[in-house]
């Protein structure tokens, strides 16, 4: 099946930038089945990732029924293109997805520390997006189903998923009281985090804005369905009785060797706080960055750790076992919901 995608940006006007200059904005890539005659070319950027031919703004290949979307939610520091792997396999198995770079959080701009500290700012985004839906389909309003909608996210994408499934934020991880001696003081991106946030908060409106909304719920009632790929330590700061209300069934993955999120502290720790959650284990060394695509020759000369797996692990393979496992998620929640 040709592989057709179209790319954007929205501005939210009732959330400003981090600047505080204008509109926060909302880059987003949709992948979906192009028709026969699209034209595909191979994407000649210089990148990290290996990426698949496509037919960039190709109409859509017909179909009897339109097509179930899926929300694709990065980790953090990534960007939408970092689950394009997921993305194309989704289309393989009858579904359209649609993926955003979160303002601050992305690597498709420069990093920002309010991005970084302020995580529930991405829920929004999903939402917005589905809010926004006419701006975006145009000529495929038709053909996109944007009432039968699942969710996945990556580390901290899996965060913001949990978010819209119900999931309410307590505390965040890199407060500082929250902090343990000697401990991460931010992410492998950002790894100085928490010593910005006194200072925001004395000297940004947006930040302190943002701060202030960090236990608002996030709900989405619109996600049928979620998956969860190597949910980051963030989801240790929600409460746990907001995650008793989440009614939507979500799949967990997690590799057994993952570093940056442990599938015991993180992944296991919210399937038994779940009550229609599933958890899977990958075993054979496998670590946090599994879920990304599979890297370049730019890519491994750059950063060989997130490309690197165990002698005899086939990422390709293991990409296309989770494609298999969320799409069954996906065709059983729909299912659900149209009996």
């Amino acid at each position: 099946m040709k592989l057709g995608v179209r790319e954007g940006v929205l501005y939210d006007e009732q959330r400003p930038d981090w600047d505080a200059a204008g509109p926060r904005p909302v880059r987003w890539s949709l992948w979906y089945p192009a028709t026969d005659d699209a034209r595909e070319c191979d994407i000649k950027e210089r990148s990290w990732f290996r990426k698949a031919a496509v037919a960039r703004d190709a109409p859509i290949r017909p179909s009897n029924r339109p097509y179930p979307l899926v929300l694709l939610s990065h980790g953090t520091g990534g960007s939408a293109a970092g689950l394009e792997w997921l993305a194309r396999r989704l289309v393989d198995r009858g579904f359209v997805a649609l993926g955003v770079d979160h303002h601050g959080n992305t690597g498709s701009e420069p990093y920002r520390a309010e991005g970084f500290a302020c995580l529930w700012e991405r829920a929004s985004d999903l939402s917005f997006m589905l809010d926004r839906s006419g701006d975006w389909l145009s000529d495929l309003a038709s053909r996109i189903d944007a009432d039968r909608v699942f969710a996945a996210g990556f580390s901290a994408g899996a965060y913001s998923v949990m978010l819209l499934l119900g999931a309410v934020t307590q505390f965040s991880q890199f407060e500082p009281s929250r902090l343990k001696p000697g401990g991460p003081r931010g992410p492998r991106e950002f790894p100085d985090l928490a010593d910005h946030i006194p200072s925001l908060l004395r000297t940004s409106g947006v930040f302190r804005q943002s701060w202030s909304r960090m236990s608002r719920p996030y709900r989405d009632d619109r996600i049928a369905a979620a998956l969860l790929c190597a949910p980051g330590r963030s989801v240790l700061g929600f409460d746990e009785e907001s995650l008793k209300t989440v009614e939507a069934p979500a799949l967990i993955l997690v590799g057994d060797a993952d570093k940056a999120a442990p599938a015991e502290e993180c992944s296991s720790w919210l399937h038994q706080r779940l009550t229609r959650s599933a958890l899977k284990i990958f075993e054979g060394g496998l670590g946090h960055y599994v879920f990304v695509p599979e890297g370049t020759g730019l890519g491994f000369a750059f950063a060989a750790e997130l490309f690197t797996d165990p002698p005899g692990i086939e990422r390709a393979a293991v990409h296309d076992e989770i494609a298999e496992l969320s799409a069954a998620l996906f065709r059983s929640a729909d299912v659900g919901a149209r009996a």
